[in-house]
């Protein structure tokens, strides 16, 4: 039974050959013999995409130095979020087929080590930070060939590697059938909402037809103000819209109680961002039930509902949707970087023309599908940190490598 004095530690460059890729140039591109190569944008994590393939010159010397073998495994050099650093997947495909720029590293495996193997060990090093700690940071974070090749290696004898492998991806496959479940309901949930689109020859009413009064924009205060034990503010950055939670996590502000009463937020308001990106504008979020007073930013309108007419979970929903989004981006106020809407944006905004009782069966179905994609999400969760923590203790020697029967 394996154990960790069957682990040895070298480094990367001792286990397999580490190469970094061509060099994209304009000799390169006006080169009379175009070849294949794979990029960063063709590296997944796990699986490469062969859909956007470039090409360029290559030499007779340079097609057997960069031409890939089944079992290379391909690393992203360098990204802009550091996290994805080191994003890795496997060629499968023909002996020199494809190349590959100098954006990827390769790791050629030695005799010693299982492709598949060193390719756990990878993604285990991505998603615990190995990768991010070795990295060169500046606008754009580079893993780099040298310090890659340094990295300590955990080797374990081939028979462990295979059970390893077996192991994990027993795991991978139970991820996928979780993943393949929540892209399902997900699918679902959109055919919900967009079931709610309107159109002009359709029943329609307008947000005015449902709010207890106005829009209120929030309160604006300079950053002088901020203190560690003020009031909670919602920020245009606290939601990214739809369902959310303002209950913890927000900043805090000095206010008086009187801006407390004016501004306050209570459960079942709307928030709605007025001013933001093009992209982002009209973003909005129900306010769920909170725990203390809290208050909203200026960037920020306040929308209260008129129970008798709407369900603020409905009117959330709807505003989620892509038409809604769609509406608010083509009524909007462009400056520099920024887009705005108004109160009459917000008051003429459409809306399905719907019964109290048909929008409750509508957040029924919305409720359930919900339900099953946190359920899914927790579950994904669980299992990547399952994945993650065995490797861990595979490879410290805390848990035996389990043998086959």
């Amino acid at each position: 039974m394996p154990n960790s004095q069957r682990i040895t530690w070298a480094p990367v460059s001792d286990v397999g050959d580490v190469r970094m890729g061509k060099q994209l140039s304009p000799a390169s591109r006006a080169h009379g013999r175009q070849y294949p190569y794979l990029r960063v944008a063709n590296v997944l994590e796990g699986h490469i995409d062969y859909s956007d393939v470039k090409t360029m010159g290559f030499s007779d010397r340079e097609l057997e130095i960069y031409g890939l073998l089944p079992g290379d495994i391909l690393l992203n050099e360098g990204q802009e979020s550091l996290n994805m650093v080191g994003r890795s997947a496997i060629y499968h495909g023909k002996p020199a087929q494809y190349f590959f720029q100098n954006t990827l590293i390769r790791f050629r495996p030695g005799t010693m080590v299982n492709p598949r193997y060193a390719h756990h060990v990878f993604v285990w090093w991505r998603r615990t930070g190995v990768f991010a700690r070795t990295a060169e940071k500046t606008s754009i974070s580079h893993l780099g060939a040298t310090r890659f090749a340094r990295l300590e290696f955990p080797l374990v004898p081939l028979s462990d590697q295979r059970e390893i492998v077996r192991v994990l991806e027993t795991l991978e496959r139970a991820e996928a059938c979780v993943m393949n479940s929540f892209q399902k309901l997900e699918a679902l949930r959109s055919a919900f909402l967009s079931s709610l689109n309107v159109s002009k020859s359709a029943p329609q009413r307008t947000l005015s037809d449902v709010l207890a009064y106005a829009p209120q924009n929030g309160l604006y205060k300079p950053a002088s103000a901020y203190t560690p034990t003020g009031t909670p503010i919602v920020r245009i950055d606290s939601f990214s819209g739809g369902p959310s939670n303002l209950a913890e996590g927000l900043q805090r502000i000095e206010t008086s109680g009187e801006e407390r009463s004016h501004y306050g937020i209570h459960e079942g308001d709307i928030l709605i961002n007025r001013v933001n990106t093009p992209g982002l504008v009209g973003k909005s979020t129900m306010v769920k039930k909170i725990s203390e007073p809290t208050i909203f930013e200026s960037n920020i309108m306040r929308c209260k509902i008129d129970q008798s007419q709407a369900r603020p979970r409905f009117i959330e929903a709807w505003l989620s949707t892509e038409t809604a989004r769609s509406y608010f981006r083509t009524h909007a106020k462009s400056a520099i970087s920024q887009a705005s809407i108004n109160q009459q944006d917000v008051l003429a905004c459409p809306i399905p023309d719907m019964t109290l009782p048909q929008q409750d069966t509508f957040l029924k179905q919305i409720k359930f599908v919900d339900a099953c994609l946190s359920s899914d999400e927790a579950e994904l969760v669980k299992l990547r940190n399952l994945k993650d923590g065995l490797m861990d203790d595979l490879l410290s020697g805390r848990v035996a490598v389990p043998e086959v029967e």
